[in-house]
């Protein structure tokens, strides 16, 4: 099995890549550093970031070390940000962008997402959640997704952004998308993994040519730890019965059984999270071994749909 998918673009997103969201926030940079120091050696070449996990400069600054002034090494990386909800306009998405590259020491990035389709009020660059004084958030009705992703389209022009595409937008937002444009979305980064596996949009993203990639691939596991977890009802994947059946069938883990459904299952790109050496070195060790139909079967069989969803942002 390939360890990558074809973008429509002709260019190979890795299928296996290290999510950064939250990472290097509660640490110092030498700890990222070693974060990211440690997934290239394992093999990682697939970052996603974004502009509002506010650790772009500290990946561009560990990225710069391994790459250095080799444009060889930049050119095996498959580096992705987005633009947050506070540069949904048009006249945002190039000031947006720079300042990503900036941070990130780069000319350009492989691919660059609509990070959510809604628009909040611009305040200012580092202001991703502006609030009115009663604690509302500011919502900008404004906002126009066609314009904006004209405006992604003029980045590919430039080569600031070998490809681009949608993250959190539904099969309606989407197909508003595709019926105008020049340059149609490559990628779609939603949350997918074994509780929640989105067929429908999975079959409209296929019949689009728009590849998926699985944020949550485990159903973010460390929510559980958070102070407000019983709220949040995060579902321990990790710990079911078929899951860990099948894990012990092929001498795996539970985290490489469900990585390796996605992958090999349903065709989609992974990122999974992590600062740990050794999850690091196990999530993208899943090429060594193959599903069978009854293993794909039964994991198939997990679905919830959407009482297996994680992840619910903007919930006032």
């Amino acid at each position: 099995m390939k360890e990558y998918f074809e973008l429509r673009t002709g260019r190979k997103i890795p299928a296996v890549g290290l999510g950064t969201g939250k990472l290097g926030l509660n640490s110092n940079p030498e700890e990222f550093d070693k974060v990211i120091e440690n997934a290239l050696d394992i093999g990682y070449r697939h970052f996603d970031s974004a502009t509002r996990y506010g650790n772009e400069n500290l990946l561009g600054s560990a990225l710069k070390k391994w790459t250095g002034n080799d444009q060889r090494r930049r050119d095996e990386l498959f580096i992705v940000t987005k633009l947050p909800v506070n540069g949904m306009h048009k006249d945002f998405v190039a000031q947006f962008l720079e300042a990503s590259l900036k941070r990130l020491q780069m000319d350009y990035v492989d691919l660059y997402l609509i990070h959510w389709p809604i628009g909040l009020q611009f305040v200012s660059e580092d202001n991703f959640v502006p609030r009115n004084k009663t604690g509302s958030l500011l919502f900008d009705l404004s906002t126009n997704i066609n314009e904006i992703w004209e405006a992604m389209e003029s980045m590919v022009d430039c080569g600031k952004a070998k490809a681009i595409g949608l993250s959190n937008f539904n099969q309606e937002q989407i197909k508003r998308i595709v019926k105008s444009c020049r340059i149609p979305p490559a990628n779609l980064q939603v949350e997918v993994h074994a509780y929640f596996q989105q067929k429908s949009l999975r079959e409209f993203c296929t019949r689009n040519d728009i590849q998926i990639c699985a944020y949550a691939p485990l159903a973010s596991p460390f929510r559980q730890n958070y102070p407000n977890a019983a709220d949040l009802n995060i579902p321990a994947l990790l710990d079911d019965p078929i899951v860990l059946d099948i894990a012990r069938l092929h001498e795996k883990s539970a985290a490489q059984v469900l990585l390796r459904y996605l992958v090999q299952g349903l065709s989609v790109a992974v990122i999974p999270k992590t600062c740990n050496v050794s999850r690091l070195r196990e999530n993208i060790e899943i090429f060594d071994f193959e599903l069978t139909s009854t293993d794909l079967e039964r994991l198939s069989e997990l679905d919830r749909g959407e009482n297996g969803r994680t992840w619910n942002a903007f919930d006032g």
